[in-house]
Formats: C-alpha cells, structure tokens, sequence
C-alpha cells in the first residue's frame, strides 16, 4: 500500500531535521558555558528602552518573514504553473536550467522588495539606517547579480547531475554544496566583502595592542584584524570573525571603534578571539557537512513530489520550493548551536578580560545602539535567536562577577 503524500512529506522533512538534531549533540561546546545568573531587565534598561526596542525589533522581524513568505509564494506559484518559457528551453536543458535559476532569483527579489524597503524605511526613521536610498539600491542590485550568478551556476550543475544520475544526484549535491560553502567561507572576505564595504588594517594604536596582547595570552595567531566602513550603512556596532587560513581575520565595525571605550572593545576581541581559538567557523563548515546528505535527500524526495520534470529547466521551481522547505529546520534546529557557541565565547571573554562590569556596560550600550528587542519572546528566542539574549548575556557576567573563574589556559 502507498504512504499517504502528506506523511511522505513529513517523513521527508524529519530527516535534516533529525540530521541537524545529531550535529547540534555532537558539535556543542564541551564543557558548556556556565550557566547565567537570573538578571533583572529593569535594573539595567528603562521601561522606555524596552518598549522602543520592541517597537523596532518586533515589526523588523515580521516584516522579514513577510519577505520570506512572498519568496516562498513566488516559487510555490512557479512550481504549481510553470512558466512557458522554461518548458521552451527543453533542448537546451543546461543553459535553460541556468537562466531558469537565475530568473527565479530575480523574481523572488522583486516581488518581495516593497517589504524590503518598508523595513528600510522603518530603519531609517529611527536612525539606524544612515545610507541614502541610491547607495542601498545599487547594494540590492550587486547582492543580487551575486546571487544570479551563484544560482544559474547551481541551477546548470544540478540539472546536469540529475540527467546523468536519475537517483543519485542528490548526493552529489550535498558534497558540492560543502565543498562550495567552505570554498566561500575562504574567499568571501577577499573577493566578496570588498564588493560592499572598505577594508583598512587596524592601525597602530591601543586598539591593536590590545588584541595582539590577547591574542598572545590566548595563544592564539589571530591572522589580521580589519576596521571596516559600516557607518556608511549603518549606526550600529558589531564585530566579526571570517575566512579561513590565510583569509582568517576579525572585522571590527568602525561605529564599534568611534563610539566604545577600550575595555568595552577589549571584551569584544575577547569574544572574537574566542571564535578563532576554537575554530567556531570550521566548526559551522562542519555542521553543514553533517546535515548536507540529509537535506539534499529530503530535496530530492520533495521535488519529485512537487514536480514530475526533474532533469529539466521547468523542474528548477520546485527544486527552490523543495530546498528552502528541506533547509528550514536545519536553520531552527542549528540556533541552538549558535547559542551555545555564542555562550562559550562570553565566557572566554570574560575569563580573558576580568572584566564583567566592561561586559555588562557593552552588552547594555550596544543593545540600546542596535535597537535590539530586549525581552523577546520565549518561543521566539528558542526558535529564532542565535545568540543568548542581552539579558542572558547580562546575567552571565554577573554570575561571572559573583564567582571566581581561572583565567583560560593559553
């Protein structure tokens, strides 16, 4: 007897689910973070600062999963009715495929741009945005002829590997999407970041004394580290660590670098330098290798649910449908992980600067800066968020305060 189509889909969906459930056991930071002292939100915000917070943060979100939403409805249509133009492409099912990828790109960033710009204009009105309407235009327009030229080369190679292994081109694509993702992580930050943002070494001075003086009491080779011009875009503060190898650096936001003390930026290299010595992007390389096999499977399976034309340009809207739906868990499931690296690293920083009341004083100013939402939901948390919460992050250095951590090993 056949599986009903509904529970074939369920079971299809379970497995990167299941796949990333196995990575986030096997990949989580060992010993885990101690755990944060309950803090209070009003003892360090204002019922002022919370709400605006939430005034921003909370429609941002919906209106990012407003775009998300449209995306999907623009595959599901393109799926359900094929476009005659990709059914006329049939004797050139390579290209075809290519030019069916990369249109498919473009359609979905049009017809969810509107809410892009709803939540660009959100941004600029209270201030975090600071880029004129041109500058963020020309950046959607460069964004996108990446993402075209990444999806018609995906589109073509998926296409050719389907013709040629009927059954078995998903495992093909899960060793390629690895091999890509990790072939990005080493050349992104000097072929890619620079098409968007300007990229100084960190001069002389106490800033770059003090990260090469934790670096070696880390015992660390941090590789470079970067000021980058983000206050072209934004007024929001963040730091970063990138590459792999020898494209390895951290990135540090210039708004980060004009408007923080030195032992608030101390205890963000701290943080970041924790991501290097515990190698916490190879470590993502890793997670993606884990779940890759799986979700490239559940993609095979949803797409030939979907779509009866596999090996062919009018197949490629139901293969986008089938491997945004087979990704969604693993990016759930995978938060977890996040956090509880993001966790690990607070507390590096802290054992490497001693100094939680820097920590606190960061955490509670780069909140209020980011406009961030300062008392999520729960269940939005547990879902969406990638790092602990600033109340958590808050609490974690109080515990910190309260104890008498060792100082890391170098």
């Amino acid at each position: 007897m056949r599986t009903p189509r509904w529970r074939e889909l369920v079971e299809t969906v379970t497995l990167p689910a299941a796949a990333a459930e196995l990575a986030v056991r096997l990949l989580r930071p060992r010993p885990p973070a101690p755990k944060a002292a309950p803090a209070d939100l009003h003892a360090h915000f204002s019922s002022q600062e919370i709400e605006r917070g939430a005034r921003f943060a909370r429609p941002q979100l919906g209106l990012a999963a407003g775009a998300g939403i449209v995306q999907l409805a623009v595959l599901a249509v393109a799926t359900r009715r094929p476009p005659r133009a990709l059914r006329r492409w049939r004797s050139r099912p390579l290209l075809g495929s290519a030019t069916a990828a990369a249109s498919l790109v473009v359609a979905t960033r049009v017809c969810s741009l509107p809410i892009s710009a709803v939540a660009r204009k959100r941004a600029l009105a209270a201030g975090l945005a600071t880029q004129s309407w041109r500058g963020w235009a020309a950046d959607v327009v460069k964004g996108t002829a990446i993402e075209v030229t990444f999806a018609g080369a995906g589109g073509l190679v998926v296409t050719a590997a389907a013709r040629r292994y009927p059954r078995g081109w998903w495992l093909l694509a899960a060793g390629g999407s690895v091999a890509f993702g990790a072939l990005l992580a080493l050349l992104s930050p000097i072929a890619l970041d620079p098409i968007f943002n300007k990229f100084e070494p960190l001069p002389e001075a106490d800033t770059r004394s003090d990260v090469l003086e934790l670096a070696a009491a880390a015992g660390i080779a941090v590789g470079e580290v970067f000021a980058v011009d983000a206050s072209r875009r934004t007024s929001a503060a963040n730091a970063y660590v990138t590459g792999l190898g020898p494209t390895k650096r951290v990135v540090l936001f210039d708004t980060l670098l004009d408007r923080y003390g030195r032992d608030e930026i101390r205890v963000v290299v701290a943080h970041e330098l924790a991501h290097v010595r515990h190698r916490d992007v190879q470590r993502g390389i890793a997670y993606a290798a884990i779940v890759a096999g799986p979700t490239a499977l559940a993609t095979y399976r949803l797409s030939g649910l979907l779509s009866e034309e596999s090996g062919t340009p009018a197949a490629l809207p139901a293969l986008g449908l089938a491997a945004a739906l087979a990704s969604a868990p693993v990016a759930l499931v995978g938060g977890r992980l996040s956090r509880a690296i993001e966790r690990r690293a607070d507390f590096y920083s802290l054992q490497l600067t001693r100094a939680p009341d820097a920590f606190i004083s960061f955490d509670r100013r780069i909140a209020l800066q980011n406009l961030a939402d300062l008392a999520p939901p729960r269940w939005l948390q547990v879902l969406l968020g990638s790092h602990p919460s600033t109340l958590e992050r808050i609490g974690a250095a109080e515990a910190f305060a309260a104890s008498s951590a060792p100082a890391p090993a170098g």
